[in-house]
């Protein structure tokens, strides 16, 4: 399956030859493990703390409340040290991250991604062997830190081996790992509640599979080539390049890289060159689809998702129950995306996912609204469609602001910042997730039904920003963003020309990437 990049040159094509090979899809499935161990922790996180063993153990005072008070349904869980057990570990992925974007520079993709499974399989022996609140966030911490370092390292190590005209696809084989991360602690949340004592430590202890699978499987993957050829081993890359796109007729690709990795080189400090002008463009987008990601309200849904729907009036089963029928909408959502991002473009998947999201969130508000009971729970013809609003709401989620927030930031940046830039991105990422974890549970308590108008508002001011802002990437080249991307763009161009820029880069650019 060949694909086409037009040049600079009037009715000329350069074809980058290159099939999907069996060896291709390996190396893609294993490395996207690591979506799995990010969407088991966003799903198993809300089933744990709203089982009553697990409240007992590490929050009396919130079992105490749950069964005991009878007081508004909105702040049964409005509990700062509960927040903390699921905010920790964003907290850890921030900050790690920029550490996994040294390594990734430093020490390539491939490595980062075995230190992540590492991180993350001690975390989960902490939590399982947890006696105390403290050990309990001191694994939360290391599955952090484990989190932080797949999400640097994965996506950019898919986007790097994919052929351009399926990276889409490819690239979003982390969000659908996600998603079936989600699900599957949903499931597992469910029968663990129903049939265990300590169902908690069954739900936690199961993150280590993901993490494991990731660990060995990871000795079986290739560096991608471009992090070869930057660190020297043209030779090596040029051999991996043929190996993953099953031919020989490799050049022209390999010439690209090579020419990206000698503009690369003369970045000493790619943080500090990420703040010039020319990258201003990218940091905008790159970070505000991070913010926007969290301020659609979904990991609102997704982190307690049980215990939105127990607020509601949902009994503990059935809770956990309807949170496995999201999990299953997602995961089917993120399919679509996979299969519509590299036709359909992602400009428009955004924008439908928008409309599709703001009527949802809106739609839930009003329900909520109308009920206007806060100590009651919600008749069943209310409750069934607070249900189907979300799985909506999920669904335009999954095929949207989910996987392309992460998709778009990993290919927008040019190599000499692509690791330092997408380390900022991801940091936003968690940063905004952890101040969502944090405050959410106290958010409902204080604006009950409002919260969701709240998500509503930002969803509308993302999809603007989108249909003004947002340049269109499908079937372009990375190290052809600059020249096909940013300088052609009615509002960005007026960034591309940084007089801070060498001239050697300057003249490498201009010569190879149009």
């Amino acid at each position: 399956m060949g694909g086409f990049v037009i040049t600079g040159v009037p009715d000329r094509q350069t074809k980058f030859e290159g099939k999907i090979t069996f060896y291709l899809v390996i190396c893609a499935v294993i490395a996207a493990t690591g979506g799995l161990m990010f969407g088991y922790d966003i799903g198993i996180s809300g089933g744990v703390t709203s089982m009553d063993s697990f409240l007992l153990k590490f929050f009396p005072s919130v079992y105490y409340k749950k069964k005991h008070v009878k007081e508004d349904n909105y702040c049964k869980y409005d509990d700062h040290k509960l927040q903390l057990f699921t905010s920790s570990l964003y907290l850890a992925a921030l900050v790690s991250c920029f550490f996994a974007s040294a390594m990734c520079r430093r020490f390539g993709r491939k490595l980062t991604i075995q230190i992540s499974s590492v991180f993350f399989f001690i975390g989960v022996i902490l939590n399982v062997r947890a006696n105390d609140l403290h050990m309990l966030i001191a694994g939360r911490i290391l599955l952090g830190i484990g989190v932080g370092f797949a999400n640097q390292a994965v996506p950019l190590f898919l986007s790097e081996i994919a052929p351009f005209h399926i990276r889409g696809g490819l690239n979003i084989l982390f969000q659908l790992n996600i998603t079936i991360g989600i699900l599957v602690a949903n499931v597992v949340n469910y029968y663990a509640s129903k049939s265990l004592l300590y169902g908690w430590k069954f739900s936690l202890g199961l993150a280590g599979v993901p993490a494991l699978i990731l660990c060995i499987g990871s000795f079986l993957i290739t560096e991608t080539p471009t992090s070869l050829i930057q660190h020297g081993r043209s030779a090596d890359g040029l051999e991996v390049l043929k190996k993953i796109r099953g031919t020989h007729n490799v050049e022209a690709e390999f010439q690209e890289i090579l020419q990206a990795s000698e503009a690369a080189s003369l970045v000493e400090r790619p943080f500090m060159s990420i703040f010039r002008r020319s990258s201003f463009p990218q940091l905008v987008i790159g970070s505000l689809l991070q913010f926007f990601q969290q301020f659609t309200g979904i990991n609102a849904i997704m982190f307690y998702a049980p215990v939105l729907f127990e607020a509601i009036g949902f009994k503990s089963h059935a809770s956990l129950l309807s949170a496995v029928a999201i999990g299953t909408v997602n995961l089917i959502g993120s399919v679509v995306s996979l299969l519509a991002v590299d036709k359909v473009g992602r400009k428009l998947l955004l924008l439908e996912g928008c409309l599709q999201m703001f009527l949802s969130m809106a739609a839930i508000g009003a329900v909520l609204v109308a009920n206007g009971q806060q100590n009651q729970p919600l008749d069943n013809d209310s409750a069934m469609g607070v249900v189907m609003f979300a799985a909506l709401f999920v669904s335009g989620f999954a095929w949207s602001w989910g996987p392309l927030a992460w998709l778009i930031p990993s290919e927008i940046f040019p190599l000499e910042t692509r690791t330092a830039g997408y380390a900022v991105a991801v940091s936003s990422n968690m940063l905004f997730t952890f101040v969502i974890a944090q405050i959410y549970l106290s958010m409902l308590c204080r604006m009950r039904a409002g919260v969701f108008f709240f998500f509503s508002m930002w969803i509308a001011i993302m999809g603007i920003f989108v249909a003004v802002f947002l340049p269109e990437t499908k079937n372009i080249p990375m190290d052809e963003m600059v020249a096909r991307v940013w300088k052609k763009h009615w509002y960005w161009k007026r960034y591309m020309d940084d007089g801070t820029r060498s001239l050697k880069m300057e003249a490498l650019y201009d010569a190879y990437s149009y």
